[in-house]
């Protein structure tokens, strides 16, 4: 080989590495551009609707309105904007906790698992439309009915996908814990919790959206006003009123919500994951 040879090899590693770094700057720039360009040209788009074929505000309100109303009406949308994130994260907390311990009960007890995990996919699949009327007639309190709805909403996403984490661990590593002679607590910390926590984390993901839905549907059945009242009944609200472009602002406020909540809990996986799994380790190389 020859020394013109030996520096064009040696020479394409660093081609290639300058090639990956453009690449991943590209996808990291049109990763916030492109959304931001669809945003925009979205937003065009509804203005000039409305502005050509004279659409009346009480019908659909052109996106200046709507952000008009949003910084006019912003104390009693925040206030109410509280009160939804309130019961979302106290049903997402009240899920976290009840579902991974009831999913480590039942990787103990399969026994327990047989008779109880039925019990919790019915609860998933019925609607919560369907239970959330007759939670208020049971239940007194009202911030106690929309918890209980929003719960009931997160918390089967937290107990399924932390059960099939804990149950995924390695046979052969529980076989080599059973060997040393692990104890049934030590096998459950230090093997089969690390090994459910990005199933955990995903099923976190879910229940973390849901819990919003959860909480903004409860109190759209219950249909109550009042000083503690959330983004939902200020919906029904300015729908009764015909104040749509009020009713745009609570949605948007929603939609934000969810964003955040699913971005923080993207970070959080993230954050947890980044040094050792392989869903995190691809994102970083």
């Amino acid at each position: 080989m020859s020394i013109a040879d030996s520096t064009e090899t040696t020479m394409e590693p660093d081609a290639d590495e300058i090639a990956r770094q453009r690449r991943k700057r590209v996808e990291t720039f049109g990763k916030w551009l492109l959304p931001a360009v669809v945003l925009v040209l979205m937003l065009v788009i509804w203005d000039r609707i409305v502005v050509w074929n004279e659409i009346p505000h009480y019908i659909l309100p052109g996106p200046g309105l709507v952000f008009e109303t949003l910084i006019k009406d912003w104390a009693m949308l925040f206030e109410a904007l509280l009160v939804t994130v309130q019961i979302t994260l106290m049903a997402l907390a009240v899920a976290v906790i009840g579902g991974v311990g009831l999913a480590v009960l039942f990787t103990q007890s399969r026994l327990v698992e047989m008779s109880f995990y039925p019990y919790a996919v019915i609860l998933q699949v019925t609607p919560i439309v369907a239970i959330a009327p007759l939670i208020f007639i049971y239940v007194d309190s009202r911030i106690a009915g929309l918890l209980l709805c929003a719960w009931l909403v997160a918390f089967f996403p937290v107990l399924s996908n932390t059960t099939l984490g804990l149950n995924s661990a390695d046979h052969n590593l529980r076989d080599l814990f059973r060997i040393y002679g692990a104890s049934r607590w030590q096998t459950l910390r230090f093997l089969q919790l690390p090994s459910a926590l990005p199933y955990f984390l995903g099923g976190l993901r879910i229940a973390g959206g849901l819990s919003l839905i959860g909480a903004v549907v409860a109190e759209y059945v219950a249909g109550t006003g009042g000083l503690k009242s959330g983004l939902a009944f200020r919906i029904l609200e300015a729908g009764y009123r015909l104040n749509i472009p009020r009713m745009f602002a609570a949605l948007i406020l929603i939609a934000g919500t969810g964003v955040i909540i699913f971005a923080g809990l993207s970070f959080l996986s993230h954050m947890l994951l980044r040094k050792w799994h392989e869903s995190a380790l691809k994102r970083d190389h």
